[in-house]
């Protein structure tokens, strides 16, 4: 059985305060887009997880897709050894949820393969073991997000008229290192105001948090930001704690051809 998993993008993301489990609250806009990986399963004899496209980094044992199927097993001791193979399309450690989205899709593979016929809340409640991103990619839907990113309120935001380009500069950054470039503040107006408001205002108050610091350590990436606005973006800006940017364009604005120097792995959604 075959599933594509897509990434997401970052609409602005602030770093509210620090708590006390050492875990941070965050306000965020989580917007899904059509970037996909290609997630199959099939019966075996043994459960084993094999990958092509681009190098995952780390021990199989760890991939979510396999953590998803070990969850599921505690519960439903009848779910049979699978192969899982996934052909990794969206980069990793690029601020998209590629990984968060795998383990989440299979979580919903699995369910549809088995017939295990999980209700939306028991979903939620697996995805959000796996990790602080994967119940968003449980509804899929753009959803303001708060607490860790598991607390999710779905939105009526649609970009579907405008073009979005997406830069992946292949510079991966540490999640942790990220947040500890940081300082917490919950001044300011907040997400849900500025997301209120029409696109063309949203470049001086919507902000990425970590944008700032990354930026710092990865100057080159500022040139990828100016690009995008030169090009004629309504809005630009980083995504999760990067490297990626995307720019939003209008569709009858967007120019037929983009300079591209210093954007590796520029695309167009």
């Amino acid at each position: 059985m075959l599933s594509f998993p897509n990434c997401k993008i970052n609409l602005g993301l602030r770093i509210l305060r620090r708590r006390g489990d050492g875990y941070h609250d965050l306000e965020t806009v989580f917007y899904p887009l059509a970037v996909k990986d290609a997630l199959e399963s099939i019966r075996s004899e043994t459960l084993n997880f094999t990958s092509t496209g681009l190098p995952i980094p780390g021990e199989a044992s760890s991939n979510l897709c396999l953590k998803a199927w070990q969850l599921l097993k505690k519960d439903f001791p009848q779910l049979p050894a699978i192969h899982i193979h996934l052909h990794k399309n969206i980069p990793i450690g690029a601020g998209l949820g590629g990984g968060s989205a795998d383990g989440a899709f299979m979580l919903r593979l699995l369910d549809r393969q088995f017939g295990l016929q999980l209700s939306t809340e028991k979903f939620m409640s697996y995805a959000g073991q796996l990790g602080s991103d994967c119940p968003f990619f449980i509804l899929n839907n753009p959803c303001l997000a708060g607490g860790r990113g598991e607390k999710l309120e779905p939105i009526l935001l649609d970009l579907s008229s405008y073009r979005l380009a997406l830069v992946n500069p292949g510079i991966h950054i540490g999640t942790a290192w990220a947040f500890s470039q940081c300082t917490p503040s919950s001044e300011g107006p907040s997400i849900r105001e500025i997301i209120a408001e029409p696109i063309n205002t949203w470049r001086e108050q919507l902000v990425n948090d970590f944008e700032a610091p990354v930026c710092r350590a990865h100057p080159e990436l500022k040139k990828i930001k100016e690009k995008l606005y030169q090009a004629g973006a309504i809005y630009a800006s980083m995504t999760g704690s990067g490297s990626s940017f995307f720019g939003i364009f209008a569709k009858d604005s967007l120019p037929s051809v983009v300079d591209t120097a210093d954007m590796p792995g520029f695309r167009l959604t």
